[in-house]
């Protein structure tokens, strides 16, 4: 048999060459998906613990308990301690444009922050209290005290992490504190996570050092994957990742149709259960799910 033409092989490699890239650019939109970015869908090449907020730790306060410390009760047998917290059901005030349209998200700010001139007193009865103040990064268009009210606001809330019975926090505007809320544009908030150690990507939330970083753009637009309002996935980042500071590593969902918790990576997908911003429900009951190694 006559070998075949030395054009024909040429013309066969260069079929192949173009169904490679065809496939290649499928497979790169089907990555991207919903919501335009392939890091919000759940990358089954990694586990969760290598996820970019893998970073629980049990971080002491600057000063030692104080002040009538509670008891300590367990998560599933006390119930919501007493603060001064608004009711269970008030949302957290949004610093959303009030328009319908789309915020902007600036994703490179000026890089200098402004701290919050509000302030307020000791919520919850834990002996472990945790100051804390707020900071926004000066040029993306967040108001540094309605952010302040709005972090205020959930860690007030019987449903996060006071009812614990241990953990006690106060914002503060001046003075010392034992972290930073630090809401900034996604380049300045890869910049301060890659402190850490932690890959970002312009996407998520992290706590590093003294800071519970939180990327503008989810403080803005939420996260395709949560189905709950805007001012709920806010307080989920804030119970997030206040939950890394006193020591709660990730979890997982406990089953098909149950509240995801808020230690669970919800960016990444629910896996059955329904979205949660809420480390505790109304009655005081902690909201778990598996450890995730």
């Amino acid at each position: 048999m006559r070998a075949p033409h030395r054009s024909s092989r040429r013309a066969a490699r260069q079929r192949r060459r173009r169904r490679a890239a065809v496939l290649g650019c499928a497979a790169l939109l089907v990555a991207l998906g919903a919501g335009g970015y392939a890091v919000l869908s759940p990358d089954t090449s990694r586990t969760a613990s290598e996820g970019p907020t893998t970073q629980a730790r049990a971080v002491p306060p600057l000063t030692e308990p104080s002040a009538a410390p509670s008891t300590n009760p367990s998560p599933a047998a006390s119930g919501p301690a007493p603060s001064t917290a608004p009711p269970s059901s008030a949302a957290p005030p949004s610093t959303a444009p009030p328009s319908t349209a789309p915020p902007e998200v600036v994703e490179h700010g000026a890089g200098s922050f402004t701290t919050a001139g509000a302030s307020g007193g000791r919520v919850g009865t834990g002996g472990v209290l945790r100051r804390y103040r707020v900071e926004v990064e000066n040029g993306i268009g967040i108001e540094p005290d309605a952010a302040a009210a709005a972090v205020q606001a959930v860690l007030s809330d019987p449903r996060s992490w006071t009812t614990d019975g241990r953990d006690s926090f106060q914002l503060v505007s001046s003075g010392a504190y034992d972290f930073t809320v630090k809401i900034a544009s996604p380049d300045t908030a890869d910049a301060i996570c890659a402190t850490g150690g932690l890959d970002t990507r312009g996407e998520v939330n992290c706590d590093v050092g003294k800071q519970v970083v939180v990327n503008a753009k989810r403080w803005l637009t939420g996260s395709p994957q949560f189905d709950g309002s805007l001012d709920d996935y806010r307080a989920l980042i804030v119970n997030h990742e206040v939950g890394h500071r006193i020591g709660h590593g990730h979890e997982a969902c406990p089953g098909p149709g149950k509240p995801a918790p808020a230690m669970m990576q919800q960016i990444y997908g629910l896996k059955g259960c329904t979205a949660n911003a809420w480390p505790y429900d109304a009655q005081g009951t902690y909201l778990k799910g598996p450890s995730v190694p």
